[in-house]
């Protein structure tokens, strides 16, 4: 019911919208995607910066049932219209640019497990109407997103994606980064970031269960104290970024212990930054099946993956790309123990770093808000 009211809105605001003159010179950007990597807040800030000439407006968070009318009116009078998600648009002369928000590599749309066919038959519908320009990176990129949401090839147009322009020149140094999230100077810091994909999704009452209770690694022999001394042992620290559902359940976000610190949306918000601008100031990442690690081979950064709940995520959603411990170009690990492990080891990845990094992005070199902006205004 939920759906049907809020789809019935969606029509009314597009149809009042409608009536709106489209100017050439304005861009609206949909934002779905928060301060996590998001390819549209980060574009907005490059066109603000670089092309004053354009207007911006910035809506957020999207989709949302309670925008003012005068919002809808600035989306109705953009000629080009970005989107983090599922396209949108208006008028059929906008311009609808796709940017996504990550390389996929957990199943969606028809390939994954846990959707309905006339979910993705209508998901489909608005890819083939609504988008006009799907940025890509590469054409193993392509052909994932068209297995999962049936994408024409002429859509594609390899331009790259924002978030990474802010990846490879964050806005933040790492010395200010230790500043801010954990209060010290300190000339050996090694800096580690742990990015968990969405473990909802698992309908695992237990993972959920162990999250509240603390154990933000959902690892089975997890023990904060032995990590942070581990941590402190070897200078590295630890930023804990969760997805925002499970930042809920940390009433305050806040660690008591010296080398582990958790990154939440406030401070992003406060300083205006996206997460990317400080991604490329960490030195190592621990993740599980987060697509966040394909971007951050463009760092050539060690890569830890948390592989317990592998088989289960495989059996509710599933993955794209398997043998998945076979295919990914880092260590991966069940428990605490093999973790710490892990964290002392040298890299030994760099060659299958980088042939992944090959595969997935074939703009490396450029700047891919530039390519953006020089293929929307010269032929669109």
């Amino acid at each position: 019911m939920k759906n049907f009211l809020f789809r019935l809105y969606l029509s009314l605001m597009k149809f009042g919208a409608r009536f709106t003159k489209i100017q050439d010179n304005k861009i609206v950007i949909l934002n779905g995607a928060g301060r996590s990597g998001s390819n549209g807040y980060l574009f907005g800030k490059y066109m603000k910066e670089a092309h004053s000439e354009y207007k911006v407006t910035l809506v957020e968070p999207w989709p949302s049932s309670h925008l003012s009318f005068a919002i809808w009116r600035e989306i109705g009078a953009a000629k080009y219209v970005v989107t983090t998600h599922q396209p949108f648009k208006i008028h059929k002369k906008q311009i609808n640019i796709q940017f996504w928000h990550g390389i996929p590599l957990k199943r969606m749309g028809i390939m994954a497990n846990n959707t309905n066919r006339k979910t993705d038959l209508r998901n489909q519908y608005l890819w083939q109407k609504n988008a006009d320009i799907v940025a890509s990176s590469s054409d193993l990129y392509e052909s994932l997103m068209s297995a999962c949401c049936a994408i024409e090839n002429d859509k594609y147009q390899k331009v790259g994606f924002p978030r990474l322009d802010a990846l490879k020149s964050p806005t933040i140094s790492q010395s200010q980064l230790l500043h801010d999230l954990f209060k010290i100077v300190d000339d050996q810091a090694q800096i580690g970031i742990y990015l968990p994909t969405f473990r909802y999704e698992m309908e695992d009452s237990q993972v959920l269960a162990q999250i509240k209770a603390g154990n933000f690694l959902t690892l089975p022999d997890f023990d904060v104290e032995q990590l942070n001394c581990a941590l402190k042992k070897q200078h590295q620290y630890l930023v804990v970024k969760l997805h925002p559902y499970e930042m809920s359940f940390f009433e305050h976000l806040t660690s008591q212990f010296s080398n582990i610190a958790f990154l939440n949306n406030d401070y992003l918000f406060e300083h205006d930054y996206d997460l990317y601008e400080l991604l490329g100031a960490t030195n190592f990442l621990i993740t599980d099946f987060s697509s966040i690690y394909f971007d951050y081979l463009n760092l050539d950064q060690p890569i830890i993956f948390l592989t317990n709940y592998l088989t289960k995520y495989e059996n509710t959603r599933g993955l794209l790309l398997s043998p998945y411990e076979q295919v990914v170009p880092g260590i991966c690990v069940k428990n605490q123990q093999e973790l710490l492990i892990a964290l002392t080891n040298s890299d030994e990845y760099h060659s299958k770093r980088q042939y992944w990094l090959d595969l997935t992005n074939q703009v490396q070199g450029h700047s891919c808000c530039d390519d953006i902006f020089t293929l929307m205004s010269t032929n669109y």
